[in-house]
């Protein structure tokens, strides 16, 4: 009888919850990944199509290409939707003002869109080596300006690429092949105080998160608790795959990284990612894999939070009443929003979460 009491407050805690918080809203569980998609013909080419950056509302997506039509050995194009349920539109070259006769690549749009990181090795860079630059716009109607060499303090007399600029804009990450590092391709973060403020000297992430070979491509979340970035040929994982480090908060360590494994990684080698701002969807491209269209390919995968808390493959009351059981507390288990891995509590974001798939069923596993 005490059991059942126990199990009757529970619901009528749900309940409360439930009332307080379904008319809207959305935090570090376990998630897993759906079906691969390629962007398909009007987005990928029978050329390298790669690094792809997807804008904050989830409508531009910017990704370099050695098709034909560009102005270098690569360039950056676009392509954009009117809204996230439409296809992508014709790729456009974002033109001479951004690309130039030499080899652009790895962009990334900041959040607010009105400043696009990429790596040239245009003319006015440190002695002709790849560097990091910028272009802006004073709104997203307008044209990108003529692009800006981050300098001395970011750049290095060595190769230093693929920027990613964090969602408040006062973190960028980037790789470099400058010396001190541990390895051929090592990361690094370079901060400021504010947008206004100068970049500071570039800090690499360490023995923890860089190993002896290449480790480059990284890419942060809005939350700024996941890292993503390739690295290549890590003990037992030959070949170029995608990894992720987490932190616990954004003043705490990066962990140990993490191998995505399939289906995301494969035998064909991948390259450049990005993942949306409300952390449920991943971009990456890929080489030649099965089900690509010749050359390198940007794919997507949903990323999915584990909903099914007991495993009875239904997401219902007992899974209501497991996460109230572990109400306030950190358990990963029923941490699960408003990212999918969690914000390290669970509370009234987590049930939002788990009340978008309530009475949703899942196959059993074969």
């Amino acid at each position: 009888m005490k059991l059942l009491n126990g199990y009757r407050m529970n619901l009528m805690l749900v309940g409360v919850v439930a009332a307080i918080v379904l008319g809207g809203g959305i935090a570090q569980a376990d998630f897993t990944f759906g079906d691969l998609t390629n962007l398909g013909l009007t987005v990928n080419s029978s050329s390298g199509d790669g690094a792809p950056c997807i804008s904050a509302d989830g409508l531009t997506l910017f990704f370099d290409s050695n098709r034909s039509g560009g102005l270098g050995g690569g360039d950056i194009w676009v392509t954009m939707r009117p809204t996230t349920e439409d296809p992508w539109t014709e790729p456009v070259n974002l033109g001479p003002m951004v690309n130039s006769s030499a080899y652009e690549s790895g962009p990334f749009i900041s959040a607010d869109g009105l400043s696009l990181y990429f790596q040239s090795e245009r003319p006015g860079g440190i002695e002709g080596s790849r560097d990091i630059w910028v272009t802006t716009r004073p709104t997203t109607e307008y044209p990108w300006t003529e692009p800006v060499n981050l300098g001395l303090t970011v750049n290095s007399y060595k190769r230093d690429a693929r920027p990613c600029i964090s969602s408040d804009g006062l973190s960028l990450y980037f790789d470099s092949r400058r010396p001190g590092g541990f390895g051929y391709d090592d990361l690094y973060v370079t901060t400021r105080a504010s947008e206004e403020d100068e970049w500071g000297v570039p800090v690499n992430l360490g023995p923890t998160v860089n190993h002896s070979r290449q480790d480059f491509n990284a890419r942060i979340s809005a939350d700024g608790r996941l890292l993503f970035f390739v690295s290549a040929d890590r003990p037992g994982f030959p070949g170029k795959d995608i990894w992720v480090t987490r932190r616990q908060a954004i003043t705490d360590d990066w962990g140990a990284p993490v191998n995505l494994g399939t289906p995301i990684n494969s035998s064909a080698g991948e390259g450049g990612v990005s993942i949306a701002t409300d952390g449920r969807t991943l971009y990456f491209n890929s080489g030649d894999r099965p089900g690509g269209l010749g050359g390198s390919d940007i794919w997507q995968v949903s990323i999915d939070p584990i909903v099914d808390l007991n495993g009875d493959r239904i997401v219902d009351a007992e899974d209501m009443c497991i996460m109230v059981d572990y109400w306030g507390t950190d358990n990963s288990l029923c941490d699960i929003g408003p990212m999918p891995w969690g914000d390290g509590i669970v509370d009234v974001q987590d049930l939002i979460v788990l009340a978008e798939h309530l009475f949703e069923e899942f196959p059993p596993v074969e």
